[in-house]
């Protein structure tokens, strides 16, 4: 109930936000700082997520549990998304998330209430199948020509 009526009532503080803003600095300098909010916004949505998502992989390939990093990643697009929203409270709230301390805080809240599962599909974090055995090939094993009897040959073949 409580989330629903601070959803509500997010609309009406970001207007109560630009009049107090605009009567203080005056209108053009309010919708200046809006714009530049939208505008770093996207910048540091575009930087931070390259970084989290080489953070994500670097994560994979050691074969440790990549939640952590994938959490990071999430809450720098929503602080991203809050930037690029108009309004002086949900820039406050998307820089406060663009913060490593505050997301590390995040972090620690989310990872004792919600659950996170590192199973891709029946693979194992190391990138191979869970439980199963590696078949290993020698060079003449495998041969990319074309077998002449396969029904999957391309159209181009007949």
């Amino acid at each position: 109930m409580l989330p629903l009526l601070l959803l509500l009532a997010l609309p009406l503080l970001e207007i109560a936000g630009f009049v107090v803003v605009g009567s203080e600095i005056g209108v053009l300098a309010t919708i200046g700082l809006i714009l530049l909010s939208g505008i770093v916004g996207s910048i540091l949505l575009r930087v931070q997520g390259f970084g989290v998502m080489t953070r994500v992989r670097a994560e994979m390939n050691a074969g440790r549990d990549p939640s952590k990093e994938l959490a990071n990643g999430a809450m720098i697009v929503l602080a991203g998304i809050l930037l690029l929203i108009p309004g002086f409270i949900s820039d406050i709230v998307g820089i406060l998330l663009f913060l490593p301390p505050v997301r590390a805080l995040a972090w620690r809240f989310l990872s004792k209430r919600v659950r996170f599962s590192t199973d891709f599909g029946g693979f194992a974090r190391r990138g191979g199948p869970a439980g199963g055995k590696t078949i290993d090939l020698d060079e003449d094993d495998f041969k990319r020509q074309p077998d002449p009897n396969s029904p999957w040959r391309s159209i181009r073949d007949e």
